[in-house]
């Protein structure tokens, strides 16, 4: 089972939890069926973005789903179990050495662009992401650069130690993030400082 929230602009996001709340869209890959849950106070058109994207990711599937449309408070079925076990969080097979990959959506994000729809932060972090895993840097090269990306966030205008950025990129490394999460974290922070940036 796959868990996805569903930005307003209809980028998709893996989580393991959701809280389905009233201004939330949860798209929920069960493998035969498909569960497209909006919070009460979602509109028609964000639903139908929501729809469309779930259509999309469908259509990519080796055996396609039943699509099934849930609302807040109106769930129904199967659907109640599943809800509560969403609720609780989806725990990863412990039989794995290694989490769970963190899946780039970015085939599907272009395509909503090129469809003329403006990308959301989510979308803007999918291509970014994307860009950066095509340019080959090493593991270490990502560690070190995040690590400067996060103390710079941090301090500020102030100066990095060498020694500050050897001990972050320490932990980065021990972290044990695989490549393609290290390339997500160091997009989403150019993508943040890069708003930031422009309000400021």
């Amino acid at each position: 089972m796959k868990l996805y929230s569903v930005g307003v602009r209809g980028g998709l996001k893996k989580i393991n939890k959701a809280d389905f709340k009233e201004n939330e869209v949860f798209l929920i890959d069960d493998s035969k069926t498909m569960y497209l849950w909006f919070g009460s106070k979602i509109p028609k058109k964000r639903r139908d973005l929501s729809l469309n994207k779930a259509k999309l990711v469908n259509s990519k599937k080796e055996n396609t789903a039943n699509i099934q449309k849930i609302v807040q408070n109106k769930e129904y079925g199967a659907f109640i179990a599943i809800k509560d076990l969403l609720q609780k969080g989806i725990k990863p097979r412990q039989n794995l050495d290694r989490r769970p990959e963190l899946e780039i959506l970015y085939e599907e994000t272009v395509e909503l662009v090129d469809a003329g729809l403006d990308p959301d932060l989510e979308a803007e972090i999918t291509i970014a992401t994307h860009k950066l895993s095509q340019e080959k840097k090493s593991y270490k090269q990502l560690c070190r650069l995040l690590a400067q990306l996060q103390l710079d966030l941090l301090k500020g205008s102030k100066s990095t130690l060498k020694k500050d950025l050897e001990k972050k990129m320490l932990e980065i490394f021990k972290s044990s993030s695989t490549y393609e999460e290290l390339c997500w974290l160091i997009a989403q922070l150019k993508v943040i400082k890069k708003k930031h940036s422009f309000t400021s």
